[in-house]
C-alpha cells in the first residue's frame, strides 16, 4: 500500500525527537512530587477523580486540539466533583494542572499563580506555579517564588538556578558563586555546576580558578563540552594560543555543530579564512547542516563575525543552551524547555536557543508557541532561514496553510538558489490534493538543480506522486524510475512504484522483488507489508498473502485499504465470515469515496475476480 508518506526534505531540519516528560516526577526530585505523602494524596484525591471524570465528558476532538480556550479551562474547574467553583483555590489549581498536562505553560502559569494568590502558604501550588512560570518564559516572576521555595527545599536545583540567573543579570557574581555552593551535585547539577562555576570565577577575574573549576568535570562523555568552554574562557581572557589548543581538543573525539562554530569563528576573527572554510567543509561533508553552509558563505566574504561568546553572562547562557540541546535528545522535553528559557534570560538575542525552543514546542504539538518563537529570530542570523522554514511548517499545522505557502513563496523569491521553499510549497499543495499546483512547484524546484545528486531523489519521488494522483501515470513512472536511479535502495520509492505496478496488474514479479527489498529495509512499516501481501495476492499465493496482510493490519489497524485487502485474502482462502468482518471494518474506517462501492458490492455478492483484477 502507498500510505500517507510525507516527502523527506533535502535539508532535514527537525532534529528534535517527539518526546514527553513527566516533569514533576523526574525533573526536580521527590521534593516536587505533589503526592509525596498519604495526607497529600487524600487532599488532592477528589481533584484527581474530578479530573478523570472530566475526560469522559470532554469531546475527543477537544482533547486532540492544540490548545484549550480560557472558557474550556474554566468549565473543567467549574464542573469539578464537589461543586468546586473557578474562583476557588482548588478550581484554579485543577485548571492549572490540566493546562500544564497539555504543555500549555502560559495558561498553566496564569491559573496556578491565581490559585497561589488565594493560599500563599501552599508549597505544592507554589512549586507547580514556579515550574509553569519557568517553562512559559516568565523568569522574573519565577525567581520571586524561588526565593520562598529554596529555604524549604535545597535539594531542588531549579529554584537555585533561577535565582543564580537573576544574580548574574544584576552583576552579583559573589552572590552567584555562593549560590552555586548549595546547588545539588546530582543529576544534571553534577555536570552543569562545574561549567557555570568556571564562568562565575571568570567574571570575578580568576581565569586560572575558572579553568580548574571546569577541569573537575571528568566524565568522558562531557570531554568535548568541557574543552569547548575552556576554549571560550581563554578566548574571552585574550589567551588565544591556549584557546585554540582547547578548541582543537573539543573536536578531537567528536565533532559538534557548536564546537565547529566556536573554533570556526575563532579562526575567522584571526583572519584565517581558508582554515575556517576548510573546517566548515569537513564538518558539512560528513554531517550536512544549513548553518554550516551559511558559515562557509560568511567565511568567503572575509568579514570578521562577532565574538562567539563575549563575556561570562553569555558563557553561562551557552552552558544552559548546551544542556537544553542535550536534554532535547532524551526524554526531557519540558526540562529542556526550562534550560532554554534560562539561556534566553541571560542572552535574549540568542537565535539558536530560540530555534531550539521552537523545535521543542513543535515536538509537543504546541505549534502556536513555536510560531511565536520562530518569528523572533533575527533575519541576519545564521539560523534565520531554518527558522522561517519551521515557521511555515507550524503555520500549516495550525491550519494556516495559505499563510505558510505565502511565506515560502516569498522565501523562494529571495533566494533563487534554494530548492527547499519550492519543495515545501509542492508538499503543501499535494497535502491539499491540489496536484497540478504541486507539480508546478516541483517543476520550478527541479529547474534550480545545478548538479543532480542522490539527495534529489525525494524531489522526483514527490513529483511522481503528484503525477500519479493526477492520473498522469507515464510521467509518474518516469519520475519514480529517476528517483530510484539516484537512490536505488530507497524503500519509499521501491514500495510506491512496486505497489502502483501491482495495482495496474503489470510487472508483478519485478514489483514483488522491489517490495521485498523495501520490506527488508523497513520491516515494521505496515503500508509496505501490505504491498507485499497485495502482490502475493495478485500472484495467486493466497495463504502467504493472508499471513502478510494480517501482519500489516496489526501494524496499521486503522487503515481501511489494508483491512479491505485482508478481507479479500480471507475470502480466497475460504474464511468468508472473517472476510465480511474485515470489509465492514474497512467501511467503518472512512475509506476513500472511490473504494466504498466496491466494498459494498463485495458485502452483497462476495468477491468476484473482476473486482480485484479489473477484468
Amino acid at each position: 500500500m502507498l500510505g500517507n508518506f510525507w516527502v523527506l526534505t533535502i535539508l532535514s531540519n527537525n532534529r528534535v525527537n517527539n518526546i514527553y516528560f513527566l516533569m514533576h516526577k523526574n525533573m526536580v526530585g521527590k521534593s516536587s512530587n505533589h503526592l509525596s505523602s498519604t495526607n497529600d494524596l487524600l487532599t488532592v484525591l477528589p481533584l484527581i477523580i474530578s479530573l478523570a471524570l472530566q475526560f469522559f465528558f470532554i469531546p475527543l476532538k477537544d482533547l486532540k486540539a492544540k490548545s484549550l480556550s480560557a472558557n474550556q479551562y474554566k468549565n473543567i474547574a467549574t464542573n469539578s466533583m464537589g461543586g468546586i467553583r473557578p474562583s476557588s483555590v482548588s478550581g484554579k489549581y485543577l485548571a492549572g494542572r490540566f493546562a500544564h498536562s497539555l504543555r500549555d505553560f502560559g495558561n498553566a502559569a496564569n491559573y496556578l499563580t491565581a490559585a497561589l494568590s488565594f493560599d500563599q502558604k501552599d508549597i505544592r501550588i507554589r512549586r507547580q506555579a514556579f515550574l509553569s512560570l519557568l517553562a512559559s518564559g516568565r523568569l522574573a516572576e519565577a525567581a520571586v517564588l524561588a526565593e520562598k521555595i529554596t529555604p524549604l527545599d535545597q535539594n531542588n536545583s531549579l529554584p537555585i538556578l533561577s535565582l543564580l540567573v537573576e544574580e548574574i543579570l544584576n552583576g552579583k557574581v559573589v552572590e552567584a558563586e555562593k549560590r552555586l555552593k548549595i546547588l545539588p551535585r546530582k543529576g544534571v547539577g553534577r555536570y552543569l555546576a562545574p561549567l557555570v562555576l568556571g564562568w562565575v570565577k571568570f567574571a570575578r577575574g580568576d581565569v586560572s580558578g575558572a579553568i580548574k573549576s571546569i577541569e573537575v568535570l571528568d566524565v568522558e562523555s562531557f570531554y568535548s563540552l568541557k574543552q569547548l568552554h575552556i576554549g571560550l574562557i581563554y578566548e574571552c581572557a585574550g589567551q588565544f594560543n591556549l584557546a585554540e589548543i582547547a578548541y582543537k581538543k573539543s573536536l578531537k573525539k567528536n565533532y559538534s555543530v557548536r564546537g565547529v562554530m566556536a573554533y570556526g569563528v575563532f579562526l575567522e576573527r584571526s583572519k584565517r579564512w581558508l582554515e575556517a572554510e576548510a573546517l566548515y567543509r569537513s564538518f558539512g561533508e560528513e554531517y550536512g547542516d544549513e548553518i554550516i553552509d551559511r558559515m562557509i558563505q560568511r567565511a568567503k566574504t572575509k568579514v570578521s563575525p562577532l565574538n562567539f561568546v563575549k563575556n561570562a553572562q553569555e558563557g553561562i547562557a551557552e552552558v544552559f543552551f548546551n544542556f537544553a540541546g542535550t536534554l532535547s535528545r532524551g526524554q526531557s522535553s519540558e526540562l529542556a524547555i526550562i534550560y532554554g528559557r534560562l539561556a534566553l534570560r541571560l542572552r535574549p538575542s540568542f537565535p539558536l536557543a530560540t530555534v531550539l525552543l521552537g523545535r521543542l514546542f513543535e515536538s509537543l504539538s504546541r505549534n502556536a508557541e513555536a510560531v511565536e518563537l520562530y518569528k523572533k529570530v533575527d533575519r541576519r542570523s545564521l539560523v534565520s532561514w531554518t527558522a522561517r522554514l519551521s515557521h511555515a511548517s507550524n503555520l500549516d499545522q495550525l491550519g494556516l496553510t495559505r499563510d505558510a505557502i505565502d511565506l515560502l513563496k516569498k522565501m523562494s523569491k529571495e533566494n533563487k538558489n534554494h530548492l527547499e521553499p519550492l519543495i515545501r510549497i509542492g508538499n503543501l499543495y499535494r497535502s491539499q490534493e491540489k496536484f497540478i499546483k504541486a507539480i508546478e512547484a516541483y517543476d520550478k524546484a527541479i529547474k534550480r538543480i545545478v548538479s543532480l545528486n542522490k539527495s534529489h531523489w525525494n524531489l522526483y519521488y514527490a513529483r511522481g506522486i503528484a503525477f500519479e494522483r493526477s492520473k498522469k501515470w507515464s510521467r509518474a513512472e518516469n519520475d519514480f524510475m529517476q528517483a530510484l536511479e539516484l537512490n536505488p535502495q530507497q524503500p519509499l520509492v521501491l514500495n510506491y512504484l512496486g505497489y502502483s505496478w501491482v495495482d495496474r496488474g503489470v510487472n508483478l514479479k519485478k514489483a514483488q522483488k522491489m517490495i521485498e527489498v523495501a520490506v527488508k529495509l523497513r520491516p515494521n512499516d505496515g503500508y509496505i507489508i501490505d504491498s507485499l501481501g497485495w502482490v502475493l495476492f495478485r500472484l495467486g499465493e493466497y495463504k502467504e498473502a493472508t499471513k502478510q496482510l494480517e501482519h500489516a493490519v496489526v501494524l496499521r489497524p486503522e487503515d481501511p485499504t489494508i483491512n479491505d485487502h485482508l478481507g479479500d485474502a480471507y475470502w480466497k482462502v475460504g474464511r468468508k465470515s472473517e472476510a465480511k468482518f474485515q470489509w465492514n471494518r474497512a467501511l467503518s474506517l472512512s475509506p476513500k469515496k472511490e473504494l466504498i462501492p466496491s466494498i459494498q458490492k463485495k458485502l452483497r455478492e462476495g468477491l468476484q475476480i473482476k473486482s480485484v483484477f479489473g477484468k
